[in-house]
């Protein structure tokens, strides 16, 4: 009983669990800010947590993800260079009926191929969408104001959809 009590303590909301770690200085200032981020809790903690969910089930550190509707994509890292070309350890495929590792050349010739459709995809998305006649935008902007709209838009959706019937909202 005592273990199932500790279980149900854990959790119990509103508790917290203290954390401690050492790191070196030159690492802490570049992970503490990402920490914070990830222990937020809040809806933006929670997306930060499930963007890297998957790390916790790869071996190594995947560098990018690309994911379809039913396929994915991992590129493993570290980057190891060769000369001046630099290839990542490898990757993994996996698709309905497949699963495929990758060798360092596979998974470099493939990042390289989703990178180059990507990039054509944005660019002619920009052109589609007259984003090139268009100043530059800021690229930060206000949380609160930009949440705020983006809400608003999309409840503006969801309602014109609920009216037409679409089975989409």
């Amino acid at each position: 009983m005592p273990i199932f009590r500790a279980m149900l303590d854990w959790l119990r909301p509103g508790n917290r669990v203290t954390l401690s770690f050492r790191v070196h200085p030159r690492i802490a200032c570049e992970v503490l800010p990402l920490i914070d981020k990830l222990l937020a809790d809040d809806p933006d903690g929670e997306t930060y947590r499930c963007a890297i969910a998957f790390w916790r089930h790869t071996l190594r550190p995947p560098l990018t993800v690309y994911r379809g509707d039913g396929s994915t994509c991992r590129i493993d890292g570290p980057l190891q260079t060769a000369g001046r070309t630099y290839f990542p350890l490898g990757g993994l495929i996996e698709t309905p009926g497949v699963t495929a590792h990758l060798t360092p050349f596979e998974a470099h010739a493939l990042d390289m191929r989703i990178r180059d459709a990507i990039e054509h995809v944005i660019r002619a998305w920009t052109a589609e969408h007259g984003l090139y006649d268009l100043p530059p935008a800021d690229p930060h902007l206000d949380r609160r104001t930009a949440d705020r709209e983006a809400i608003s838009q999309i409840a503006r959706w969801a309602d014109q959809h609920r009216r037409e019937g679409s089975d989409h909202a």
